[in-house]
């Protein structure tokens, strides 16, 4: 035991030698490693497989870097980050809607036993009660008598392209929201919930045309993987531009967004790696970091400090039993979240990982194209350098119109994920028209059109939000985030919104618990380019009145206390 000791007192001290004399230079882990340039300067870190741990998480030397100190409160809000707790006693309003529901389910399902009511929900056969159960109590016992009371507000059929304004089928339901049958009419509604930050899910202009001409081309599909007979030269130029447009050296893409996430972070990270992960983080990173196999730490939703916490004794106490340093520690964060409308504090978390020698996996599905002048994500938008994000994710389902999602990094690490990433090994290669359309959206983003369609949604988002706090709503999230959640906290208040803007002709998406804490049931709504400013004037006058009608307006914040701020027309935006 003696020996061990000293022997780990030796590598230790080894170690912190080698800091010293590198200093500023970056370290790696299982598939990172560094190099300077001819020059002397340190470049950026990249991945090589099977390497090796090199004092990854050992203290820098004599040199620090300093993180900026957490943000209070109001300079939170001074930054534009929106915060209003819930008021207790809508908190507590909301607690007991939700026990009379399980009391009145309870009882209805007493009534199921004894046959005086018909179960339409999912059970367990009665031949097959000796094998594991197919269905989990809970879950059953909160579709039948929860989710299935909001029901037709999801799954809303469309017959016409997701722009500013749609087409929904409408339906009626004769068993309380089992099952639907079409009325034959179509509702012309504004929509306010998908996510068109740009506006290119269109069906018609010059981008159109040549999606068209790929399909006679290229066909309607792949039929093979990357790795055999999969790649077209469309994949290729698509991987160009989003490797020049993210600022990295190499990108790879794949023909599903959430699989993107799910099955490329088994390929970064595994046994004997930490990974730390916003709390808040989409079901596709959660998936893939259980996947991984690696030990996972969890810190408070865009807390840096909490986030230091972890970090400090990730590298103090080293890995569980053994004690010895992680192979690598990654640094999971998304851009945008989708449910809290928030904004990583990227160099806030960049300065961290740069003083623990970790890496950064950033989530920019819904950041890349709608955030930054020139819609680069957030990392243009606070202006840090592209080469200190190790891995850069996003999707094309958002801004551009499309689907699929891809990986931004050095080469050496996208073609460590050409061999060994489950999504590209094995799924279908991404279709001709699914990428040419990438290919559009692109080139259009380096255009006038394109940065004019940035600069729309960035004052879009603004006037939007303003407005929305200036009626006494609670608004989460960031001010300049086109994810605007509007609390609503009661589940029938949540349910009657959503009905009666769908007779205003306005669609909106409403989210509850399980996908929120239960005291945060919201509606909410993503802003498009596409969006004028008539359209959003009556938004804001149908959110009024029935945030009236509802008594949803729960701020404690006088109108007065969030003015709206002097900006410029959309017009003057525009120039």
């Amino acid at each position: 035991m003696y020996k061990y000791w000293v022997m780990e007192m030796m590598q230790a001290h080894h170690q912190q030698s080698l800091t010293t004399q590198m200093k500023q230079r970056r370290f790696g882990n299982g598939h990172i490693s560094s190099s300077a340039e001819p020059n002397g300067n340190a470049r950026p870190a990249e991945t090589i497989p099977n390497g090796k741990a090199n004092g990854l998480h050992v203290k820098n030397g004599k040199r620090k870097i300093k993180t900026a100190p957490r943000p209070t409160k109001n300079q939170e809000k001074e930054e534009g980050f929106s915060y209003e707790t819930t008021p207790l006693v809508w908190a507590v309003i909301t607690f007991w809607c939700y026990l009379i529901l399980t009391i009145v389910g309870w009882f209805r399902d007493q009534l199921r036993r004894l046959g005086m009511e018909n179960t339409r929900g999912g059970k367990e056969s009665k031949h097959m009660l000796a094998f594991p159960p197919l269905y989990q109590d809970f879950d059953n016992f909160y579709i039948r008598h929860m989710f299935v009371k909001l029901r037709d507000n999801m799954f809303q059929p469309l017959s016409s392209t997701p722009g500013a304004e749609f087409d929904i089928l409408e339906r009626h339901s004769e068993d309380f929201n089992w099952t639907y049958k079409l009325t034959g009419r179509k509702l012309r509604c504004l929509n306010l919930g998908s996510y068109n930050y740009l506006g290119f899910a269109e069906n018609s202009g010059p981008r159109n045309e040549v999606v068209q001409e790929s399909i006679r081309k290229y066909g309607a599909g792949t039929g093979s993987a990357r790795a055999e007979l999969g790649t077209l030269d469309l994949h290729l130029e698509l991987e160009r531009l989003v490797a020049d447009f993210t600022g990295q050296e190499d990108a790879i893409t794949f023909g599903m967004g959430f699989a993107t996430n799910a099955l490329n972070i088994p390929a970064l990270v595994g046994k004997g790696s930490l990974v730390i992960s916003d709390k808040l983080n989409h079901a596709s990173l959660v998936l893939g970091i259980r996947l991984s196999g690696a030990v996972v730490r969890v810190f408070k939703h865009n807390d840096m400090e909490d986030l230091e916490k972890v970090l400090r004794r990730a590298v103090v106490e080293g890995q569980p039993r053994t004690h010895r340093p992680w192979k690598k520690i990654l640094i999971v964060a998304e851009g945008v979240y989708s449910m809290e409308g928030s904004i990583v504090k990227l160099p806030e978390l960049i300065a961290l990982k740069k003083k623990y020698k970790a890496y950064v996996y950033l989530d920019e599905a819904h950041s890349i194209g709608a955030m930054g002048p020139t819609g680069k994500g957030v990392v243009e938008y606070w202006g840090v350098d592209p080469k200190d994000v190790d891995i850069m994710m996003g999707t094309f389902t958002k801004s551009f119109g499309s689907s699929g999602g891809y990986i931004a990094a050095s080469k050496k690490i996208v073609n460590y994920l050409r061999l060994h990433s489950h999504s590209a090994t094995y799924s279908t290669a991404m279709p001709a028209p699914v990428a040419q359309q990438i290919v559009g959206c692109f080139k259009a983003l380096a255009t006038k059109e394109g940065q004019y369609r940035a600069k729309v949604l960035a004052w879009n988002t603004r006037y939007f939000r303003n407005k929305i706090k200036q009626l006494g709503f609670i608004v989460y999230g960031h001010e300049d985030s086109p994810v605007v959640p509007i609390m609503y906290y009661l589940p029938s208040k949540l349910g009657a919104m959503a009905r009666m803007c769908r007779q205003k002709g306005i669609a909106v998406v409403i989210v509850g618990f399980p996908a929120t804490p239960i005291t945060e049931a919201r509606v909410r709504v993503c802003l498009s380019a596409s969006h004028t400013v008539e359209m959003l004037d009556k938004a804001i006058d149908v959110f009024d009145e029935l945030g009236d009608l509802l008594w949803a307006k729960y701020s404690c914040e006088k109108p007065e206390m969030c003015p709206v701020p002097p900006y410029p027309t959309l017009e003057e935006a525009t120039e």
